[in-house]
């Protein structure tokens, strides 16, 4: 039986650091069978180079040819820091068996050797000493930061981790990478899944698919054009989303210099100055330079040819147009810019998208009049002004953030912008970035106030959709927001409150365990009860089989203490190693944290990661077959998910159940902004079968005691309006009390500039007299220890049944 309380192991400071520096376990996979990474060199351009390119060679190592169309090569830092993302560079073509594939990435001021002909060209500016390439399937970018994570990964097909990558395969990174040097494997190819023995340091030698090695000189560049053509932006833009030139060459596209980008995806925006008199056609668009800095600035006109294509940033966007492999002339410099479109209350439409009925809404005609993301993509790639916007996200660690064009739309009491149901999306909404790495986004919190004029381009991408590039930002006035209190419980309440610690374990920094702690001490006021969810087991992602958190929560109740609050006791059921879902390694899992001198917790044993908890009708009133325990862990429901913990409490001679819970993620849902129309919420039958579950457990309890004291709480993962709520609460078994607070302040989570409901506390009818509260803390502030608040209820049990 692996029940775990408080005191059951006591750990010495030289085992809390040796947990501490645990060194990560490799990414394991099996030995691809059809293409492998042969060569990685991401020294190209740097001083002492020879080549001026970084690149990735592929191999082919099947018996016959390897479609790569719809495959990416992709790139991590090798120290992978909070903010750090996989870069993507498609592929397309096929692998000759025994053949090369050469995927030509950044270029630097440094080098003299030109590489060959590149089958495929990305704009991933490497690093030479560290850093991991993964070959995918698929172009979304992967997720996974640790070796543990990326070995579970199906879809990476082979990986290589150089210099000191954390994320590597077997033994260990491959050592000597540097700005003279590649990493590559044996004329063999052999692939055993341990990068130290199956690469080493060399000469970079990169090949293509045509069996052509590095020449001399620089790449020769085509001539740009002398005369405009016959094509203007609108017409590459056309009526919908997608181009109707869309694979076609065009010549001499003329248009001035609005915006220039020179990291991530590179690049400049043009807009023409003679536009025409469809509001349904763009007059801008982005010239996409791949690897080479863009040597236009803002001001400059320049006639430009090349390939008309759409480029997809995730699965399921929408699409954004540009312009590939350029040629560019400039004409003249230092012109004045196109007058900006401004955008506020007025020009923004109140619907959001038009209906495909679930499909695509690519080749629908535009309607901006009507819908605000056709106003948005009408405006693609065209200059736009903002003023005196309110903040409705945060600035995030990607120097972003997220305003309303509309103060009046869904306002929460906070500043924020309220997500109150599927058919009334927030149309006001806008992310805002800097073009200018000098003059990145400030920080800011809800409620603030981004004054002044904000202008740039407005663009599309994958995480969040319609954006402005600023060259203009206002200046953030600052509101003032501050993190709530509630109020201690009286002497006859009972508290209980639940709070998403986001995959703490005991390797985490003391500021965090310091953060959380303060949260449930000072913010919550300590409550009689805490549920935690997002306990990772004590050495976070190595993943070796332990499942045990004693560390974890050794320190976590520590810096409680530390921080004013009562000396927690706790209970949780540890998991089957990697059966929970989560971080792999992690062991996610819910723990009860409890105040011994205010309330006990009822200990029967029987409880397992495998048994199911029943509820037990007795002469005296219902108990639970095992405390703590876990609520039917064996049904499809559950399978790589975290299974909710029940426990029997009791308060002032009364027995209080709690079930804490943290449903299935809302991972692989479409997004709002996407092609697809209406979105489709995959990820919510999984959270409905997961309700049932519960609601299926507290029945079974009420049945046996009607008037029994349930709360069941956590990160469900859903909102008070969506079918996961209904199932939860079917037949009246328990009633969410966010439902209970005025509409402006029903919300723990802040979720692309809208504030929304994932947490919640619902209460049986037995529990009568109540005060129930959402501590916003953390979701809409820049610096937040967890992305939920906590909330609390605070119960006085046997008291007057009130609704």
């Amino acid at each position: 039986m692996q029940i775990y309380r408080s005191g059951s192991v006591l750990l010495t400071g030289a085992v809390a650091v040796a947990l501490a520096v645990t060194a990560l376990p490799a990414a394991q996979a099996a030995p691809s069978a059809t293409a492998v990474i042969s060569e990685v060199y991401g020294g190209g351009g740097n001083s002492g180079a020879t080549l001026t390119r970084d690149f990735v060679e592929l191999a082919g190592v099947g018996s016959a040819p390897i479609e790569v169309g719809g495959l990416s090569v992709q790139y991590l830092p090798g120290s992978p820091s909070a903010g750090s993302r996989w870069q993507v560079s498609e592929l397309s073509g096929s692998i000759a068996p025994g053949g090369r594939y050469l995927v030509a990435q950044a270029a630097g001021t440094g080098g003299t050797v030109a590489l060959p002909t590149a089958d495929a060209t990305g704009t991933i500016a490497m690093a030479a000493g560290s850093g991991t390439v993964a070959l995918v399937s698929g172009t979304a970018p992967l997720t996974c930061k640790s070796a543990a994570d990326c070995a579970a990964d199906t879809r990476i097909v082979d990986l290589v981790g150089y210099g000191s990558a954390v994320v590597r395969e077997g033994s260990g990174p491959v050592p000597g990478a540097s700005a003279t040097a590649s990493v590559a494997r044996a004329a063999s190819l052999a692939d055993t899944d341990d990068n130290a023995a199956d690469l080493s340091a060399g000469t970079p030698t990169p090949v293509n698919a045509k069996g052509e090695t590095s020449g001399g000189g620089q790449e020769p560049e085509e001539p740009g054009p002398t005369e405009p053509g016959d094509v203007r932006i609108h017409d590459i833009q056309g009526t919908t989303r997608v181009s109707p030139l869309e694979g076609t060459a065009v010549t001499g596209v003329p248009g001035i210099v609005t915006g220039v980008r020179t990291s991530g995806s590179r690049g400049f925006w043009i807009q023409d100055t003679a536009p025409d008199n469809d509001p349904r056609t763009s007059e801008g668009l982005f010239v996409y330079t791949g690897s080479a800095a863009p040597t236009v600035k803002a001001g400059d006109s320049v006639l430009v040819s090349g390939k008309v294509a759409e480029y997809y940033p995730g699965t399921g966007t929408q699409s954004l147009t540009q312009i590939t492999a350029p040629r560019v002339t400039v004409v003249s410099s230092g012109n004045t810019l196109p007058a900006p479109v401004v955008l506020d209350a007025r020009s923004v439409p109140g619907r959001y998208v038009p209906s495909a009925d679930g499909g695509a809404i690519d080749a629908l005609p535009l309607d901006p009049d009507r819908y605000a993301l056709d106003l948005y993509e009408a405006l693609e790639g065209s200059r736009v002004r903002i003023a005196d916007t309110r903040v409705t996200g945060a600035t995030t660690a990607y120097d972003e953030i997220w305003v309303t064009v509309k103060p009046k739309e869904n306002p929460t009491r906070r500043g924020g912008t309220l997500y109150a149901s599927y058919e009334d999306q927030n149309t006001g909404r806008l992310k805002v970035m800097s073009l200018d790495p000098a003059q990145p986004v400030p920080t800011a919190n809800v409620g603030d106030v981004l004054k002044g004029r904000t202008t740039g381009v407005l663009d599309y991408a994958s995480y969040g959709g319609y954006n402005v590039q600023a060259t203009e930002l206002g200046t953030v006035v600052d509101k003032k927001l501050r993190r709530e209190v509630t109020r201690k419980q009286k002497k006859d309440e009972l508290a209980v409150a639940t709070y998403n610690v986001e995959n703490l374990d005991a390797g985490d920094d003391q500021a965090k365990f310091d953060t959380l702690a303060e949260g449930v001490a000072v913010n919550l006021s300590s409550p009689d009860i805490v549920s935690l969810e997002e306990i990772q087991d004590d050495n976070g992602a190595v993943n070796d089989g332990t499942t045990g958190s004693e560390a974890t929560l050794k320190r976590f109740t520590d810096a409680v203490v530390a921080k004013g609050g009562p000396r927690y006791a706790w209970r949780y059921i540890a998991p089957e190693n990697n059966k929970d879902g989560g971080e792999p390694g992690g062991n996610i899992r819910n723990v009860f944290l409890y105040n011994p001198k205010r309330v006990s917790f009822t200990d029967r044993p029987g409880g397992d990661a495998t048994t199911p908890v029943r509820a037990v009708d007795t002469w005296l009133g219902v108990k639970l077959s095992a405390s703590p325990g876990r609520i039917n862990p064996a049904s499809p429901a559950w399978a790589d998910s975290r299974k909710p913990l029940v426990g029997e409490f009791v308060f002032r001679g009364k027995p209080v159940f709690v079930i804490g819970n943290h449903f299935a993620s809302k991972g692989g849902d479409q997004p709002l902004h996407g092609r697809y129309q209406e979105p489709t919420r995959s990820s919510e039958t999984k959270r409905i079968q997961q309700a049932a579950e519960v609601n299926t457990f507290v029945t079974s309890l009420l049945k046996a005691d009607r008037s029994a004291h349930v709360v069941a709480l956590g990160d469900f993962n859903d909102f008070e309006f969506s079918p996961t709520m209904k199932a939860l609460t079917k037949g009246k078994a328990l009633k969410p009390l966010i439902s209970t607070l005025p509409v402006g302040e029903r919300y723990s989570y802040v979720f692309d500039g809208n504030s929304q409901t994932l947490d919640h506390i619902l209460t049986s009818p037995g529990v009568r007299r109540l005060d129930y509260d959402v501590v916003h803390i953390n979701a809409e502030f820049a610096d937040q220890a967890s992305d939920h608040d906590p909330q609390v209820v605070r119960i006085k049990v046997g008291g007057l049944w009130p609704w």
